[in-house]
């Protein structure tokens, strides 16, 4: 497989993933994006822990959709995600 073809494919893979986010999307409440990943959810708890100066987070979601285009399934029931790094979560706008 030559590196054109890769990116072909890459690309190829990249489009069908927005196409299924597009489609999903009003499925969920929530958008959640750490640094490793893109999230949609129907649940979401953060809670900041603390040990000595270190700071993390505790993220869990439920009933959420993983933007991953390696991922076999991005369906999943329940997420618990650590991070050292920021979290962003943002509720959705629901059309009346």
């Amino acid at each position: 497989m030559s590196s054109e073809d890769l990116e072909r494919y890459e690309t190829e893979i990249e489009l069908q993933l927005y196409r299924e986010y597009r489609d999903v999307l009003p499925m969920f409440s929530y958008v959640v994006e750490t640094e490793r990943r893109f999230y949609l959810a129907n649940g979401v708890s953060v809670e900041a822990k603390h040990d000595g100066a270190q700071t993390w987070f505790e993220i869990e979601l439920t009933d959420a959709w993983v933007w991953d285009m390696y991922r076999p399934a991005r369906f999943v029931s329940n997420v618990r995600v650590l991070t050292f790094r920021d979290v962003n979560v943002e509720e959705l706008a629901k059309d009346l």
